[in-house]
C-alpha cells in the first residue's frame, strides 16, 4: 500500500444529488471502511473545492484532469495529449499539470494519466462490435472482421499520436519531478486510446519507478479482453513490476465500473499480479449502494487483492 492508506474511494462515487456538499461524501466514505479518496476526473471544481476546505479528507491520489472544467470549448478530459494538433496538446498538458499542482498541494501521491488517443474519437469497427456484443452476438464473421479491423486500423494510425503523447509525458514528468509527485499511466477502455501493454513499457523505461509508472484498471482490461483486442492477464505480467496503483470495479458483459461483486472478473490474476505496493483504489459509479460499496471490500479481501 502506499503511506499508509488502505483503501481509497474514488469520487465517482460522489456523483450524487446527497453529497452537493462534498464533506458529506468524505463522512460516509469513511463509515464504509475507506481511509483515503482518490479525486475523479468526472469531480467539477466547486466540490473539488470544497473537498479543499477542511473536509478531514487524505487524498491517495487526483485522476487528471481534475477537475473537470472547460477548456478549448470542451470538457478538459476530452482533450487529447497524443493529439497532432499542437494547441489541444499544450492545453491537455497544461490541464494535467494543474491536476499535478492539486496533488502536492494536497500530499497526494499519485496524479492518474489518461495518455490521449488516435483521434478524437472511437474506430467505428469497435464501436460497431461494442454495439453487436451488447446485443448479444459475440462470435461469428461479421464480430471477427469487425475486430480485424480495429487491430489494423490502430496499428497503421498509431505511430505519429504516439510520438505526440510521448512528447507530452516526457514534459508532465519533469513537472511532477519538481512537484514530488508520481505519475500513473492507465490503460484503458478503447482501444484506439493509449497505451497498449508494449507501449506503456516502452514509455515508463526510461523514467525512474518512483515517478512514472502503471496504473492497472480492472475493468477496462476486462473489457478489451473480452472484445478479443488484449489479453487481460498481458498488463500485470508486462508491467506487474512498475504498477504503482489500480482501480478495482467489477464489470458486467462491458459495463464496467461495479461495485466488486456486482459482475464477473476473475479476481485470481488479479490476486496474484498486482504487488503489495501498489494502490487499491476502489472506483465504483454513482448507482451502487452503500452496501455493495462498504461489502467490495471484504469481498476483495477474501480473493487476495486487498489486505
Amino acid at each position: 500500500m502506499s503511506d499508509g492508506i488502505t483503501y481509497s474511494l474514488s469520487t465517482m462515487w460522489a456523483q450524487q444529488d446527497r453529497f452537493a456538499d462534498m464533506h458529506d461524501f468524505v463522512r460516509v466514505a469513511q463509515s464504509l471502511g475507506y481511509d483515503a479518496i482518490e479525486v475523479s476526473h468526472a469531480t467539477a471544481e466547486a466540490p473539488f473545492d470544497r473537498l479543499l476546505d477542511g473536509s478531514g479528507a487524505r487524498f491517495s491520489g487526483i485522476h487528471a484532469p481534475a477537475p473537470n472544467r472547460e477548456a478549448l470549448g470542451k470538457r478538459n478530459s476530452s482533450l487529447n495529449l497524443a493529439a497532432l494538433e499542437d494547441e489541444e496538446r499544450q492545453t491537455a498538458i497544461a490541464e494535467t499539470k494543474r491536476s499535478i499542482g492539486h496533488a502536492a498541494s494536497v500530499e497526494a501521491g499519485f496524479v492518474i494519466v489518461h495518455l490521449g488517443a488516435i483521434g478524437s474519437r472511437m474506430l467505428d469497427s469497435e464501436l460497431k462490435q461494442r454495439r453487436l456484443f451488447d446485443a448479444g452476438t459475440r462470435t461469428g464473421p461479421e464480430v471477427e472482421a469487425l475486430r480485424r479491423e480495429t487491430l489494423e486500423r490502430r496499428a497503421e494510425q498509431a505511430p505519429p499520436y504516439f510520438e505526440r503523447a510521448r512528447e507530452s509525458l516526457a514534459e508532465l514528468a519533469a513537472d511532477a519531478k519538481e512537484r514530488g509527485v508520481a505519475l500513473g499511466l492507465e490503460n484503458r477502455l478503447h482501444y484506439h486510446e493509449f497505451p497498449l501493454p508494449d507501449e506503456a513499457l516502452a514509455l515508463i523505461g526510461g523514467y525512474p519507478a518512483d515517478l512514472v509508472g502503471y496504473w492497472h484498471d480492472v475493468g477496462h482490461a476486462e473489457v478489451q479482453a473480452r472484445l478479443g483486442y488484449v489479453d487481460k492477464r498481458a498488463w500485470l505480467d508486462t508491467l506487474g513490476s512498475r504498477t504503482l496503483g489500480c482501480h478495482l470495479h467489477d464489470v458486467d458483459g462491458i459495463g464496467d465500473h461495479r461495485a466488486p461483486g456486482n459482475g464477473d472478473v476473475e479476481w485470481d490474476y488479479i490476486a496474484e499480479g498486482l504487488p503489495a505496493s501498489a494502490l487499491r483504489v476502489f472506483e465504483i459509479n454513482q448507482r451502487q449502494l452503500d452496501t455493495d460499496v462498504a461489502g467490495a471490500i471484504p469481498f476483495l479481501r477474501e480473493r487476495g487483492v486487498v489486505a
